[in-house]
């Protein structure tokens, strides 16, 4: 029997966790588990404050696309492209083309990062216009000096009596302008 190797298919965006599920299913359902292995939705936790509150959210690394370890034969092939939601396998002419081995370790590595603590996601720039909206400088124009997302802080350069003074804040503390 052929080695399993992993290839990469399109999905309609959104409907990744769908389709890997009716996939999974399809799989059972035809006995194809030796021929079909894992099927991956490769993600990642961010965590963002909206509206003062703080949420935990998942957002997909790959957007439109599921990641597929299969053998690479005819029944195999057709069950998969069969599948509601699934488009086609990458590769040139719609011909599917394993991940070399690097990729492969690049992903596993990436799908292991699931588990881990949530990711901030800060949307600031350097060089972007904001507003402190919290603090003792509330109210203060500046501009981003840094982001520092580790730790969750943004540095501000804010105009105090006329000198530059670069300011560390909590990134909910500053808005856009």
């Amino acid at each position: 029997m052929s080695e399993m190797q992993w290839y990469v298919v399109r999905v309609q965006p959104g409907k990744e966790e769908l389709v890997q599920t009716n996939l999974a299913r399809r799989v059972k359902e035809a006995g194809l588990e030796e021929k079909v292995g894992r099927v991956l939705v490769i993600s990642e936790k961010v965590s963002e404050i909206r509206s003062g509150s703080k949420r935990v959210t998942e957002r997909k690394s790959y957007p439109g696309y599921i990641f597929i370890e299969m053998v690479l034969e005819d029944e195999s092939w057709f069950l998969v492209r069969e599948t509601p939601g699934l488009g086609d396998f990458v590769g040139p002419q719609m011909k599917p083309v394993p991940l070399g081995y690097d990729d492969v370790e690049k992903l596993m590595l990436e799908a292991d990062k699931v588990e881990e603590k949530p990711k901030l996601q800060i949307n600031f720039q350097v060089g972007d216009g904001v507003k402190i909206k919290e603090g003792p400088f509330q109210n203060f124009d500046g501009v981003v000096d840094e982001v520092i997302p580790d730790k969750g802080l943004v540095r501000v350069v804010v105009t105090i009596f006329g000198r530059a003074t670069p300011v560390e804040l909590e990134y909910w503390q500053v808005e856009t302008l």
